[in-house]
């Protein structure tokens, strides 16, 4: 992303062969999302650059255009409840929770795991999703349940498929949870407020 490299940089830095480095190159090149160009210096070097433009096509443009982004779990009592307070965290573009049967209460586990990394878990209330989402609102789906019960007409969203920690019910399980969601979230809020995405991980 900020230079272009030589193969055998790429290489040293992955670990990886020549010939499986050449081969995943090549790939690339084919895809566009690469291009290969002769050094002027030592004319036997190469390097490669990435694309910005085909990166770009990359991102579904209904994504960038959301106002408000809704995490969507069957019991909204932990996975998507972390998600909307750490995207709070990471990005000024507003976030809420929902659930397609939300339970009566918030998992005990899910706010001792908010409350160790700094999230603010007051105010946590599970709710209903026809009572919060908006024609507007990009829905996340943080679990295969939810994912496969909400409305086929509800669009743009977005699947991640994260293993629910309430079945193991222990502290790993849920910080487990609340890692991949960081990680997921740490990817996906600068593409959609650039501007805004700032607080890094290490922060919480």
């Amino acid at each position: 992303m900020g230079g272009d490299v030589a193969p055998g940089e790429l290489g040293a830095a992955l670990g990886m062969p020549t010939n499986l480095v050449a081969h995943h190159l090549k790939v690339l090149e084919d895809a566009g999302l690469v291009v290969r160009t002769r050094s002027e210096g030592d004319r036997r070097r190469t390097y490669v650059r990435l694309r910005p433009a085909a990166l770009a096509a990359i991102t579904v443009p209904a994504l960038a255009a959301a106002k408000r982004v809704v995490f969507v779990c069957t019991q909204n009592s932990a996975r998507s409840q972390l998600a909307a307070a750490i995207w709070s965290r990471r990005s000024h573009l507003p976030a809420v929770s929902a659930g397609t049967e939300p339970a009566d209460r918030v998992h005990p586990r899910a706010l001792k795991v908010a409350r160790r990394h700094g999230l603010d878990a007051a105010g946590w209330r599970t709710a209903h999703l026809d009572d919060v989402v908006r024609r507007d609102d990009l829905l996340i789906a943080v679990c295969d349940n939810a994912h496969e019960h909400l409305p086929p007409e509800q669009q743009p969203r977005l699947h991640w498929s994260i293993p629910d920690p309430a079945p193991v019910d222990t502290d790993a399980a849920f910080e487990a949870a609340y890692t991949e969601l960081a990680d997921r979230i740490d990817r996906l809020a600068p593409v959609l407020s650039p501007e805004a995405a700032s607080t890094s991980r290490s922060e919480s």
